[in-house]
Order: structure tokens, then sequence, then C-alpha cells
């Protein structure tokens, strides 16, 4: 897979590591890291060889949300509403949360703002300890702009979210694990491997039926029960007609692990 200067890419053993690689400015995200995130997360979606996305970011930081200079500069040529940062990371957010592939966000050091947001969008936030997330959207006098009042108030309640984005602190691994804002919280030696460990389980999971259950999750809230069982019954018509579906039946009834291809 391509590498672009801010970020950095490969595909091993059915994972995509996927590393935000600005560090001088700890991995803010401009247009065009947003841009090249973009065409990456397009690339992985359809390559039937990635079966699970790794994101984190390089030299002990995860994102600092967005890149203020790039900001600034909007705003000395007067047109900060429309240079386009805020529709380029709005589709970068739709596309994370939609992928049909699982992803895990592995998070070392700060994520802030878009890059807390960028987190959120993930299926699994496995952390070390140096880990802290802050929104950082009203200490810059914005409300949030990429994500955060939609994702915070499901994994963390309303009461807690508020606090996070009104007074603006800054949360600990310890408090955000707490929280629910992270799955597990890890030393930071340990954390490479531990993130390896279970996108290499996933990469060897039924990458069918992992895309119809995020869709089913995704999807249940807008739906009564009747119609979320439909859906169910509609989801696993297409997870018995896949491969994986058939290999898995095979399996069981020869009593043998199954061996799933991600089809």
């Amino acid at each position: 897979m391509s590498t672009s200067p801010s970020l950095l890419t490969r595909v091993e053993a059915g994972i995509a590591w996927i590393t935000l690689n600005r560090p001088r400015q700890r991995n803010a995200l401009d247009i065009p890291s947003l841009e090249a995130l973009l065409d990456t997360l397009a690339t992985c979606e359809a390559d039937p060889e990635v079966r699970v996305l790794v994101l984190g970011g390089s030299e002990g930081s995860f994102c600092a949300g967005a890149d203020l200079a790039e900001w600034a500069a909007a705003e000395a040529r007067g047109d900060l509403e429309s240079y386009g940062w805020t529709e380029t990371a709005h589709a970068l957010m739709v596309r994370l949360h939609g992928l049909g592939k699982p992803t895990i966000a592995a998070i070392e050091g700060a994520a802030v703002g878009a890059g807390m947001d960028l987190a959120l969008c993930c299926d699994f936030r496995l952390a070390s300890r140096s880990a802290s997330f802050k929104a950082g959207y009203t200490a810059m006098a914005y409300a949030p702009d990429a994500g955060a009042s939609w994702h915070l108030p499901r994994l963390i309640g309303e009461p807690a979210a508020k606090r996070l984005l009104f007074l603006d602190e800054r949360w600990d691994a310890e408090r955000s694990l707490a929280a629910g804002l992270v799955d597990e919280l890890h030393d930071d030696g340990q954390l490479a491997a531990v993130v390896e460990a279970l996108a290499s389980r996933l990469a060897a999971g039924p990458t069918v039926a992992f895309a119809e259950t995020k869709a089913l999750i995704r999807d249940a809230a807008q739906r009564t029960l009747a119609e979320q069982l439909e859906a169910e019954r509609a989801a696993g018509l297409r997870c018995g007609r896949s491969a994986d579906g058939a290999e898995a039946l095979r399996a069981a009834t020869e009593k043998r692990a199954p061996h799933f291809i991600g089809r």
C-alpha cells in the first residue's frame, strides 16, 4: 500500500496498519492528511486482502485534532468558513464509522478534538497509560464539529459528555477507561503487542459477518424491534450465503475449527 508524507500505511497478514505521521504537529489533521486518510480507507474497503484496520499516531502522540496553523492561515485569508476542512473531516468520520471491516484505534499520547473523534469512530479503542482525551472545542470558543456531540452521549452518557465538552477537561487514561471512552488500558510498552493480537484475531474471523453485525448495531437505534428482527433475518441470509458461512457449517459438522477467508 502506498505511503504519503503525512500517512504511513502497510498491509500484513490481513491487517492494514495506518499511522498518522506529522510528529512535529503532534499528528494534527490538515486537509492533505484528511484526504490521504480518506483515500486510504477507500482502498482498504475495496481490498479483499484487508480484513481489519488499525489506526495510530507516530512518535507517542495519537492526534492533536485540526491543524491550527492551517486554520489560522484560512482566517488570515478571510476564508475560514469555506476552506474545506470541516467538509473533508466530516466525510472522513462518516467513512471511518461506516467502514464494513473492523477498526481499532491504538491510542498513545493525546487524542484531542478531531483526533478524539477519529478514535470514537473506531470499533475498538485500546490505549496506553500515556493516553489522554480532550475535546478542545470550547477552549477555542467552538462547538464540536467532527462528531463528538453524537458519539460521546452514546458512549459515556449525556452528563459525562457535557462535562468533557463544556469544561474541556483533559481526561487521563484511567479516567477515560472508567468512563467508557476506551475499552482496554495497557502499559506503554505492551500496547503494540496487544493491538496486534486483537487485530490478528479479527483478521482471521468471518469478515462478512463482522460487516453485517456492524451495520445492525449502527442502525438499530433507528428501528423498532420488529424492524431490527427483519434486518437481522436479512443479514443472516447474506451471511449464510457467504463462503465463510458455508465453511462454518462444514467445520461444525466435521467437529473442527473453521478456516475463514473473509468472503
